[in-house]
């Protein structure tokens, strides 16, 4: 399913026009991306949990020479699926 597919999918479940969907949908992901650029988690509870990790700076390995190179610690999005989702996909 692509964003398209999404945004009709939320229409039609909630009476909203495409448009007002399609803006819901954005505000949504726009909110949930500004509180993760935050440092904070966002926990929506029986779907699952967005939050932010940090990486440490590790030694990888290039696949096609073997060659050691150095990977940088980086900040990470995470999301870890609640109770109900998974029960759902199961």
């Amino acid at each position: 399913m692509n964003k398209g597919e999404l945004i009709e999918s939320i229409s039609r479940q909630s009476g909203l026009t495409k448009a007002d969907a399609g803006r819901a949908l954005d505000a949504t992901l726009d909110a949930i991306q500004g509180i993760l650029a935050t440092g904070d988690k966002v926990t929506l509870p029986g779907f699952g949990t967005f939050s932010v990790s940090k990486r440490a700076a590790r030694t990888g390995r290039n696949p096609q020479t073997g060659e050691a190179i150095k990977i940088k610690a980086r900040t990470v999005a995470k999301f870890k699926a609640g109770k109900n989702l998974s029960d759902a996909v199961n």
